[in-house]
């Protein structure tokens, strides 16, 4: 019994580190707007654009992820990412294709 509880405890920090919020999933990696001359890099917590880096939560729906500032100016706002396909991201702003 103590070797299937021990096996359930592990199932299940393992599925609840899955599902962090922390992760970007499939916007990993740094991303280039089509419209001016901005990278933006999604990582573990955070983003980083122009220098800036802000920490942030991942949320994944289906093809979406919303990212939610967790600090600074921009505190409390979310922003939608579409996947269109593995290197293009749909925003309000416009495409981005990734980088890296």
């Amino acid at each position: 019994m103590n070797k299937i509880a021990k096996f359930l405890s592990l199932s299940v920090v393992l599925v609840l580190l899955a599902c962090s919020k922390n992760e970007p999933g499939p916007i990993a990696g740094v991303w280039q707007a089509d419209d001016f001359p901005m990278k933006t890099e999604f990582r573990a917590g955070e983003t980083e654009t122009m220098g800036m880096i802000e920490k942030v939560e991942y949320e994944v729906k289906d093809s979406d992820v919303i990212v939610t500032y967790t600090n600074g100016m921009a505190k409390g706002t979310a922003m939608r990412y579409t996947v269109v396909d593995k290197n293009t991201l749909k925003t309000e702003m416009g495409l981005l294709h990734r980088v890296q």
